[in-house]
């Protein structure tokens, strides 16, 4: 058995620490779209229930626990903001149609991500199995060694 290479630790730490790194970026990136996805889904409920409602009332979440009852003067017209500041008017369904594609584009980049992180989690286990072998093998060659020092 060669010696422990410090190089080789070095270069997979140095690995490790690249996916460590990469994997908080994804888990970032899958938060906002899970976020993303649960908006979605509470507006297109939103929307169900507005369309619904036989006297146009609704009750609405304002914010801090707090929620209050609103009329709802066109409950067929929803204004959807489609990227860069620009907004267009939708019909209900539409705008329901296009919320549950955008859901469907978002479950998939959801799914893409999830992929990412369990190749990144399996490669990050394979180092770190990695250098658990090496540092048991230099305490080995440590211990090997007289204490000529």
């Amino acid at each position: 058995m060669s010696p422990v290479d410090p190089k080789e630790v070095e270069t997979l730490q140095s690995y490790l620490n690249s996916y460590a790194e990469q994997a908080q970026i994804y888990s970032r990136q899958l938060g906002v779209i899970e976020d993303g996805i649960r908006e979605g889904v509470g507006a297109v409920e939103t929307l169900h229930a507005i369309q619904s409602s036989e006297d146009g009332e609704v009750l609405m979440v304002i914010g801090g626990g707090a929620s209050m009852r609103f009329r709802v003067i066109d409950p067929d017209s929803v204004l959807m903001t489609i990227g860069a500041g620009i907004v267009v008017e939708k019909g209900n369904e539409a705008a329901v149609d296009y919320l549950k594609e955008r859901i469907t584009e978002m479950e998939a980049s959801s799914k893409n991500l999830t992929e990412i992180l369990t190749r990144i989690d399996t490669q990050m286990g394979d180092i770190s199995k990695r250098l658990e072998q090496l540092y048991a093998q230099a305490r080995s060659e440590q211990q090997a060694a007289p204490d000529g020092n």
